[in-house]
């Protein structure tokens, strides 16, 4: 095994065409280290920047101002819950909902209060996930030399790091227990206040801003012996039950509509190109690895 520490010179058993290619390797190497890694981390600057910039569109004439957009709720198999809904960067500023109650040709009508707002974690977590990133690309401008692989793969590492957190929160919605929804502030959030056999949740699934509306019944006394109550989900099913305040409820509806947040998808394939343009420079840190045991990576 060949000593890190050692230089060309001290190899001497090192046949010439070997010194020779060892030296256009770390020549190579050299430039890699000086040159192309900043050209990639000022790629992927920009990248992040058009990505950040996503999270905060400000509305035309109005600079101090985030853009307002209105999103139109529908299904095409169903008509039950329809909506129209206003996003604001990473805060729903408005939601009218009509809701057909099942069984019944009576359709309830809710919207925010003048005075709430309901802020969106998946996209405000995914953001600051986003910026992190930036951070750390912007601590090592093109004034700073690295001086070993390992140094960039560490480097890359940590921003891919955050890359897939902020993915996977736009991704993954949390999962909730319907105790946790009946007790969410967004209930407190309409006018009229939601009626007790009503339950509502916002998430965000990829590009997608999704509503999902619960009808409850409660549960006779009878059924106790066959209540099981349901665990956390993102979407829970007819026929899940839960307990409340002493009382058993049961989803009768589950009623979901969605709409596509085209600035959505535009950060989800930014944060595929970024996440590409890392691996795509620890691959080449590793072609050098393999081939030059010799020196640490």
């Amino acid at each position: 095994m060949l000593n890190p520490q050692r230089s060309l010179s001290e190899l001497p058993k090192m046949s010439a065409a070997s010194q020779v290619e060892r030296a256009v390797l770390e020549e190579e190497f050299n430039w890699l280290l000086k040159e192309e890694v900043h050209a990639v981390l000022k790629q992927l600057q920009d990248v992040l920047k058009e990505a950040s910039r996503r999270f905060s569109m400000l509305t035309p004439g109005l600079e101090s101002q985030l853009k307002q957009e209105n999103f139109i709720l529908g299904s095409s198999t169903m008509d039950q819950v329809k909506g129209v809904l206003t996003l604001q960067g990473e805060t729903l500023t408005q939601a009218d909902i009509n809701l057909k109650v099942a069984k019944s040709s009576q359709v309830l009508h809710f919207q925010f209060r003048e005075d709430k707002q309901w802020k969106l974690q998946q996209i405000q977590d995914a953001r600051n996930h986003v910026n992190q990133a930036l951070q750390l690309l912007s601590s090592h401008d093109e004034s700073y030399h690295f001086k070993t692989g390992a140094e960039v793969n560490k480097l890359m590492d940590a921003v891919m790091l955050q890359l897939t957190r902020a993915r996977n929160r736009l991704t993954t919605p949390a999962s909730l227990t319907l105790p946790e929804l009946a007790t969410s502030g967004l209930m407190k959030m309409f006018s009229p206040p939601m009626p007790g056999d009503v339950m509502v949740n916002f998430y965000i699934n990829l590009s997608k801003l999704c509503l999902t509306v619960y009808q409850l019944h409660v549960l006779p006394p009878n059924t106790i012996k066959n209540f099981k109550p349901a665990g956390s989900s993102v979407l829970h099913n007819p026929g899940a039950m839960f307990e409340l305040n002493n009382n058993r409820f049961e989803v009768s509806h589950v009623h979901k509509v969605e709409c596509v947040v085209p600035w959505l998808n535009d950060t989800l394939v930014f944060f595929t190109i970024s996440l590409q343009l890392c691996q795509q420079l620890k691959d080449k840190i590793s072609v050098f690895s393999s081939f030059w045991n010799y020196r640490p990576f």
